[in-house]
C-alpha cells in the first residue's frame, strides 16, 4: 500500500478489494451493530440468569441490537465433556432468549476453538443456534495462522452463513479481506485491545493511536472499547473493576475511529447508564458510507470523520501530549448543520463539557484534547 500521508492508507479498501466478491447470494441477514458484554468489566465471570438479564437490559437502554454472553454459558470448556449445544445448569436458555427478544435485543454465544473443532462440533451446533434465534459466535483461542488454520476458518465462515450466524474470531490472526467473500465474518480480534487493561500497561495513548495506521490497515479489529473508569497515566491501577488511562472522550472517540462493523462496548451497566459520554454511543453506527481521515500520525493523534446516511460522526484522540487542533468542516455538503461535541475537561479524566453549534462547509473550528484525551462530535443536517 502506498500514499501520500498515513491517513490515505487508512481510507483505502485495497485488502478487501483484492479478494473475491461476496459468496453469499442473500446477505441481507448479517446486521451489523453495537453490542453489550457480560465479561470485560469483572475481575471474574459471573455466569448467571441476572448479570445476563442485566447486560441485555443494557443493550436495550442503548438501542443497541446485541448482547454477547461470554465464556462459560455452556459451563465447562476446553474439555472432552463440554457440549457447545446446552448452557450450563444455571442458565435457562428460552427464558435469556425470550427476554431479550421482548428487549429488542438478539444475543451471541461465545465458544472455545478446540469445543467447536471436537467431532465437528460446529456441524450439529450452528444448526441449533439458527433455531435459537441466535445472531452470531465469537470463537476464541486458536492462536495459529498455519494453513490447517486458515482453511479452519474457512470452514467455519462457509458452514456459520448457511445457518445465518456472524462470525467473530478472538484469539486469531489479522484479516486479510475476507469480509468482502463472506460478510458473515463480520469482525476479528488479532489486535492488543481494551482487555490487556486489566492485566498490563501497555494499553497507552501511544498505543491507541498507532493502531489506525497499522493493525487497522488489514481490516475490521475487534478491540473491545468502552472503558469508563478513566484515569491520568500516573494514577492507572491494573486490577478489577478494570481503568483505562485516557479520558472519557478518547474513549468515546474509539467507537469513531476504529473499524468493526460488530462493535462489543466492553463496560458495566452502572459505569455507562447516566454517565457522561452516554448519550454519544446511545443508537451509534458501527458502518460507514464515507470515511475521511483528517489528519494525524502513528502513535501522535489521529482525527476521522465518518459518514452514516446524512449524519457525520467525528473522532479525535491524542498520545501523552495536550494538543490543539483545527477541524475544517470542508467535507460537508452545502448546507446548514448542528454540530454536537463532547470535549475533554482537563485533568478529569472521566469529566467531560457538552455544546452545540451552527456550522457550515466553510466552518472551521479550535478543539483542544487533554493529555491522552480525545474529542468527539455528530454533525446533523438541518432539516
Amino acid at each position: 500500500m502506498l500514499a501520500g500521508s498515513p491517513g490515505k492508507l487508512i481510507e483505502s479498501e485495497l485488502i478487501q478489494n483484492l479478494n473475491p466478491p461476496c459468496a453469499i447470494k442473500d446477505a441481507s441477514w448479517i446486521k451489523p451493530g453495537m453490542s453489550a458484554w457480560d465479561n470485560w468489566w469483572s475481575g471474574d465471570v459471573k455466569m448467571d440468569m441476572p448479570t445476563i438479564k442485566k447486560y441485555i437490559d443494557l443493550a436495550s437502554a442503548q438501542h443497541w441490537p446485541y448482547m454477547l454472553i461470554d465464556w462459560q454459558w455452556y459451563g465447562a470448556f476446553n474439555k472432552p465433556e463440554a457440549d457447545i449445544t446446552k448452557p450450563a445448569p444455571q442458565l435457562n436458555m428460552a427464558e435469556i432468549l425470550a427476554y431479550a427478544k421482548a428487549k429488542k435485543v438478539k444475543c451471541w454465544l461465545w465458544l472455545y476453538s478446540s469445543d467447536v473443532n471436537r467431532n465437528d462440533n460446529f456441524e450439529k451446533a450452528f444448526p441449533i443456534y439458527q433455531q435459537w434465534g441466535i445472531a452470531g459466535v465469537k470463537i476464541d483461542f486458536m492462536d495459529r495462522d498455519d494453513q490447517q488454520m486458515v482453511n479452519w476458518y474457512r470452514r467455519i465462515i462457509e458452514t456459520a452463513a448457511k445457518y445465518h450466524l456472524m462470525v467473530d474470531f478472538h484469539g486469531a490472526f489479522k484479516p486479510d479481506g475476507i469480509i468482502r467473500t463472506y460478510p458473515n465474518m463480520i469482525t476479528r480480534e488479532g489486535v492488543l485491545g481494551e482487555e490487556y487493561s486489566k492485566f498490563s500497561t501497555r494499553i497507552t495513548a501511544g498505543h491507541n493511536t498507532t493502531l489506525p495506521f497499522t493493525r487497522m490497515l488489514a481490516g475490521q479489529m475487534d478491540y473491545t472499547p468502552g472503558g469508563f473508569l478513566n484515569v491520568k497515566k500516573g494514577e492507572f491501577k491494573e486490577g478489577s473493576p478494570t481503568q483505562v488511562m485516557n479520558s472519557r472522550c478518547a474513549e468515546l472517540a474509539k467507537f469513531v475511529i476504529y473499524e468493526s462493523p460488530f462493535m462489543v462496548y466492553c463496560d458495566a451497566p452502572e459505569h455507562i447508564l447516566g454517565k457522561p459520554g452516554a448519550d454519544f454511543l446511545n443508537d451509534m453506527p458501527t458502518v460507514w458510507d464515507d470515511t475521511r481521515v483528517l489528519g494525524g500520525y502513528p502513535g501522535e493523534y489521529i482525527i476521522i470523520a465518518k459518514r452514516s446516511g446524512k449524519d457525520w460522526y467525528v473522532g479525535a484522540m491524542t498520545n501523552d501530549a495536550e494538543r490543539t487542533l483545527q477541524l475544517k468542516l470542508d467535507f460537508l455538503s452545502p448546507g446548514k448543520y448542528t454540530l454536537s461535541s463532547w470535549a475533554d475537561v482537563l485533568s478529569s479524566p472521566q469529566s467531560l463539557t457538552r455544546s452545540k453549534t451552527a456550522v457550515s462547509a466553510s466552518s472551521a473550528i479550535n478543539i483542544h484534547l487533554d493529555t491522552s484525551g480525545g474529542w468527539v462530535a455528530k454533525i446533523t443536517v438541518n432539516e
